[in-house]
């Protein structure tokens, strides 16, 4: 590829970000998560990647932005780690499936379903997409602490919102549900779009990469009758991230 002074998506340079980076979806909630920082500062908005850096710890940290699905999300940790991140976690929102999973509870991922294409062209379909196990255990200590409710397991992964939420529309609707009954039986807590493209191309990388998602509703329960409280905002996400990422820093540092 051509050599550019700036990365061509995320239009940063090395100095601009730190090593540690959070990974949510939406640009709307980096502003957010970068209140946790001293010093925080907006570095660029370009496309989706809406990037903020500042400090944890006494640590240069970033948010960024990854969009909606795996190939942007790809892009942000390509370009990110070429400028010298190497510790991420996606900070983000799912739908729940196992029945025992409510809407503001949060999920951290010990593994990610590949139904989704990215991380095909980084590693055959027999690679198993799992996060960084400190950085996950991180995670959990850090929601233990502030005593969120969540749940540890397996979260799948597509590429279409709307395969999900309206399969029977779809051509390939007899896949798609058959797949869904799948994942149903192997006790899969929830349904989100990024973390098995971050964690396979994380392990190309040579990164640390985990995941903490805020649930925002639960069709399975749904369906069943079951009782859905209301969904809050996803604080408790962004929370858990950043004492998680200030646990890791620390550990860095020893």
């Amino acid at each position: 590829m051509q050599k550019l002074s700036l990365q061509y998506h995320l239009k940063i340079q090395p100095g601009d970000v730190g090593r540690y980076v959070l990974l949510p979806g939406d640009p709307g909630r980096c502003e957010q998560i970068a209140s946790h920082f001293d010093d925080a500062h907006q570095v660029v908005q370009n496309r989706e990647f809406n990037i903020w850096t500042g400090k944890l710890a006494g640590e240069k940290v970033s948010v960024c932005s990854t969009g909606i699905g795996g190939p942007s999300a790809a892009i942000a940790m390509e370009e990110l780690h070429n400028v010298g991140a190497d510790t991420f976690i996606r900070v983000g929102t799912c739908g729940g499936i196992d029945l025992s999973v409510l809407p503001d509870d949060l999920v951290i991922a010990t593994g990610a379903v590949r139904f989704e294409h990215t991380s095909l062209e980084y590693a055959p379909i027999e690679f198993p997409a799992v996060p960084d196990f400190d950085l996950t255990a991180a995670l959990r200590e850090a929601a233990e602490e502030l005593k969120y409710p969540y749940h540890m397991g397996v979260v799948q992964c597509k590429d279409s919102f709307y395969g999900q939420h309206i399969p029977k529309r779809m051509p390939v609707a007899d896949e798609l549900l058959s797949k869904w009954e799948a994942w149903k039986k192997l006790g899969v807590k929830a349904s989100e779009m990024e973390s098995a493209a971050l964690f396979v191309i994380a392990a190309a990388l040579d990164c640390r990469c985990a995941a903490c998602l805020h649930v925002v509703w639960n069709q399975e329960r749904e369906a069943a009758g079951f009782a859905m409280p209301p969904v809050g905002s996803t604080a408790s996400a962004i929370k858990t991230s950043v004492e998680a990422m200030k646990k890791i820093i620390e550990k860095d540092k020893k």
